[in-house]
Formats: structure tokens, sequence, C-alpha cells
């Protein structure tokens, strides 16, 4: 392998491998260089215990989008996605609520709790509809680097005029749902708990908040905007886990050329008058780009990869206080049979056990767990969000038995996570165990990812998912940073490419998608200067 390269991008998750991808694409030579000994990033599919594999980090698919699918060919290179025949099951102490399936079954569903609120559904549906169409018209458009000059200020007015376009309600709906908590934006909407649980447990998948914490909203939409097999708004299972997307994305990308490294962590950018030159590995060796593209968080960016010296003073305090932390506790179970619930009783596979299973029993009860985050580091009676993709996809455990990931909400990312670690994976065992008792026997084995194991093995700093706290200041042309939006950073031939910029967090492709279209057009842009006259 050669040391020089157009284009060096730091991080083999999937906005890195999408980046790639399109920079080879327009005929650059690229190299990717992934810290960990399998490419993928957090969207991988991993052996956690003999005969049992599982998603181990990202584990459900929705916010990829289309357009990058199509370009890469996923479909071509095994990329298949199984849709849920409903979308989630939610365990109450004396009841439970199945959303999704069939035309009419939510509203049949939420007609048990409320009537009224089976007539609103219908409403409520097409107007967050409307809204999350904003998003997906923008998700794939680089945010307008404000401050910028004249071509910012045409850019915000270009994608802005499609709001301005939109009727009252759909506008006033928008602002609500930038502006409120989670629970005063469906107390306008629905009267009962039950109902009102069932949206608002997505507020906070990430998002170390309350349901009462105001901006939580705008996350209940984050969650919206996918599709799967063109079906808006609909989540699956990826077929042999998350990481059979990432491993098609490196296929499509080395069908262009571009070198894969493994176990090559990047231990700094190298930065000479105020450019970037290229990049130092922790082994010593040295490589040369003019065009550096970072898959990593801002934080592990600009606190540990970037020297402050070459920061100005008001950036490096930006930095300092760019918000991490997504609250998040996630593990990866081999079972020995299926969850036997209470409220739904049967350990033979039904409908149930194929959905995302929440356990967020009422509003008071998330807004609860975050409190009991904030005064004693996680929460007493935490969230749960169970997939169990063996129930679709027999190849991820041996026969009779299954894999499940459970995704647990509101752990304070600053407690000592070597010390409490598997007191808290019992608290989360057990918490499963009150809705379902043979869950807790069942347990053949389990890993455990606190979010301080998050941040080791996946360069999560914070162990946040999200790369960055996805509240209104840290949103589309702020994201990370107002004035470096556009994926550029603020030291020439740098370029930002993953969740900390817009859109924004889960496996969307966005990100290294828009990044890698700024650097080409930057690219050209250089060469037209560089050739003039000629």
């Amino acid at each position: 392998m050669t040391n020089r390269y157009d284009a060096i991008v730091i991080g083999g998750g999937h906005n890195g491998l999408t980046c790639a991808f399109y920079l080879a694409r327009a005929g650059m030579k690229v190299r990717v260089l992934e810290r960990r000994h399998v490419v993928g990033g957090a969207a991988v599919t991993e052996e956690f215990h003999p005969g049992f594999r599982n998603s181990t980090a990202s584990y459900t698919v929705s916010l990829l989008r289309p357009k990058v699918i199509a370009d890469m060919k996923l479909h071509e290179r095994g990329y298949r996605v199984l849709e849920r025949t409903i979308s989630n099951f939610f365990p109450f102490p004396d009841t439970y609520l199945k959303l999704g399936g069939a035309p009419g079954r939510t509203e049949a569903e939420f007609a048990r709790f409320s009537k009224k609120d089976a007539e609103a559904y219908p409403r409520y549906d097409t107007a967050l509809e409307k809204v999350a169409n904003v998003l997906r018209d923008i998700a794939l458009q680089t945010p307008p680097n404000l401050g910028g000059g004249l071509a910012a200020l045409k850019n915000a007015v270009m994608q802005g005029w499609p709001l301005a376009r939109l009727d009252l309600a759909t506008q006033r709906d928008l602002l609500d749902i930038f502006t409120k908590s989670a629970r005063d934006f469906l107390d306008g909407w629905f009267e009962d708990d039950h109902v009102k649980s069932a949206f608002a447990f997505d507020a906070v998948v990430g998002n170390y908040a309350g349901v009462s914490t105001p901006g939580s909203a705008y996350v209940l939409l984050h969650h919206v905007f996918g599709e799967v097999n063109g079906k808006l708004g609909a989540w699956g299972h990826s077929v042999g886990g998350m990481g059979a997307i990432t491993q098609a994305m490196a296929k499509a990308c080395e069908e262009y050329g571009v070198e894969i490294s493994l176990e090559a962590p990047v231990a700094k950018v190298l930065v000479n008058n105020g450019k970037a030159q290229g990049v130092k590995l922790e082994s010593g060796e040295e490589l040369y780009a003019p065009v550096i593209a970072a898959n990593v968080g801002p934080a592990l960016l600009y606190r540990q990869l970037v020297d402050s010296s070459d920061l100005d003073e008001d950036f490096n305090r930006r930095v300092k206080n760019y918000k991490t932390g997504s609250g998040t506790f996630r593990m990866n179970v081999a079972l020995s049979e299926l969850p036997d619930f209470t409220v739904l009783p049967g350990k033979e596979k039904a409908e149930h056990h194929t959905a995302g299973i929440i356990i967020a029993p009422g509003m008071d009860y998330m807004d609860q767990a975050f409190i009991d985050a904030q005064q004693h580091g996680w929460s007493k009676k935490p969230i749960v969000e169970i997939k169990i993709p063996s129930t679709v996809d027999d190849s991820l455990a041996p026969p009779g038995s299954h894999v499940a990931s459970l995704f647990c909400q509101q752990f304070d990312p600053n407690v000592d996570w070597d010390q409490h670690r598997e007191k808290v994976a019992d608290l989360i065992i057990d918490t499963v165990n009150d809705h379902a008792p043979n869950f807790k026997a069942s347990v053949i084995a389990r890993q455990i990812h606190s979010p301080l194991d998050l941040e080791r093995k996946f360069g999560l700093i914070g162990g946040d998912i999200f790369h960055g706290n996805m509240g209104l200041d840290q949103l589309w042309a702020a994201r990370p940073f107002l004035g470096n939006g556009d994926y550029r950073a603020p030291i020439k031939g740098l370029y930002m490419c993953g969740s900390g910029t817009h859109p924004g967090g889960g496996v969307t492709g966005a990100p290294g998608h828009n990044a890698a279209h700024e650097i080409i057009r930057d690219r050209s842009v250089l060469w037209k200067v560089l050739h003039r006259g000629r």
C-alpha cells in the first residue's frame, strides 16, 4: 500500500463507508481506516456466545436513505430487510397495547382505552407524516453555512422555502415539535396515558431526557422519518443483522478501489499551516491526503484527534461544551426460550415476539426513569426495548434458541461503569422478568455495553449513539456547530461525515452521502482554479 491518497476516511462505520464509496466513484483514491477488527463501526453483527450472533450495537433498520441503498446497489449485495407484522408491543402492569399491523388495527387497539384517541390517531398520523416529509426532503441536502455570506443565505432560503409553503396547521405542528416536550405535544392530541406512552417512547430513545423535557418532541419525530421497502415510517430487521448492511457497503467500496484497513486506529490528524495533510496512526505510521473525512463524533475528533492549538479559542470553547451522552445501556442476551409475558401468555412464537417489545409503562414511569438517573446514576426502573431478531432470522441462534437485543435508556454516562455495570445489568434483566417471569431463567449468556463500554469499543464519547445531543442547538446548520454545519471543519481539507452532522444519528447514510458531495464539489472548484487559463 502507498502512503498517499486523494482522501482518507477515519472510521469504517456506515457513514464512513458511504462517504468513501461516493468519493471513489468520483475517481478519487480512498483509504478507510477502522480501529476495530471488523468494518462497520456500531452497525456490526458479531458472535457474543458460541452459536449466538446479533447486531451488537445498532440493531434495527428504517432510516437508511433509499438513494444510498440504490447508489451502492445494496440489494444486489445481499441487503434484505424483513418488516414486522406489528411494529411495537407495550406490556403494562395489567394490560397491553399493540401498535401497527393491518389498516385499522392501531385504531382498534386505542379504542380499548379511548374512543376519542382512536378517532384522533389518523389525524395525528397524517400531521406527523407531513412534518416527517420535511425531514426526508432536507436529509440529503447540505445545511447552509450560516455566517457564510450570500451563498449561505440563498441556500437557507431554498431549504426553508418548502416550510413556508406548508399549510398553517402543519407549520404549527412543526413549531410544536421543535420546541415542546413530548408530553406537552402528545397531550395536545390524546387523553389516555397508554396511548400517549406508545408514542412518547420514541422521544427518549438515545435521548438522555424525560418525556417532560422541552425539545424531546423532536427526537420523537426523528425516529419516524424513515422507511422500509418503500413503506414510510416502517421499521424492520436486517437479515444477517446490521453487519450485513455494512459488509454490503464495504463490497461496494472495494468495487471502486477503496482500500479498507482494519485494526488501524488513528492517533492524530496532521495539520500544517491551518490545513489537514494526513493522519498519524497509533502504530506511528503516517498517511497523507489533501482530504481527511472524519466519521467519528465531534467530541472525539476535536478533543482527541485534532490538536487544540490548531483551533481558535472560540471553537475550542464550543468543543468543550458540545453535549454528548445519550443515556444508553446496551445488552445482548442468548435465550433458551421466548419470554412469556404475564399480560399476554405464551412461549410459542407470536406476533408480539417479532415486534419491538417496549417496557415503558406510562409517561410518569419514563419521567421517573430520567429523574432517578440524574439523582442516582441510573433508573431504578429502566426503560427497556427488546428486539428478538431470531424470531424472523433463524441464522442468528441455534434451533430452539434465540438472541435478543436490550436497548435501555436513562443511565448517566458519568457513572463509574466498571464498578456498576454487572449490578445494573442484573437490574435490567429483573425489569424484564417483572413482565415475563421466565425471562431471567432463560438467559444463557449476556453481553454488556454500558455507556463506558460503548465509548471504549465504538468510540462513542459518553456512550452517545447519536455522536451528540439532538437538541435544537445541535441540529441542522448548528450540527455540530453553527458555521460548520456544511460538513467542513474549521481546518481546510478536514471534513466531518458522521452522525454528529446533519441530519443526525441513526443508520441513515445521509451524513456520509452529503459530506462526500461537498468534498467532490470543493475538489471540482479547486481543479477549475488550478486549470483556469490553460
